[in-house]
């Protein structure tokens, strides 16, 4: 399986790196693996959703 670090995946996804780091620590992208100080994030996979923005009360699919 080929890897990409922090720094690739925040450039494909269009967040910080920071944020990726995050995303990795609560286990929100499968298959990543922790190597030393270092994050390696499985490069098929995908961006999670980011559970931090709130739907607007007109936008929910009811």
């Amino acid at each position: 399986m080929d890897f990409i670090s922090v720094q690739e995946a925040a450039t494909q996804w269009g967040i910080s790196e920071r944020r990726i780091q995050k995303l990795c620590e609560e286990n929100r992208i499968p298959g990543v693996v922790r190597f030393s100080r270092m994050w390696l994030i499985p490069k098929d996979a995908k961006k999670p959703i980011d559970g931090r923005v709130r739907q607007k009360a007109g936008d929910k699919n009811e």
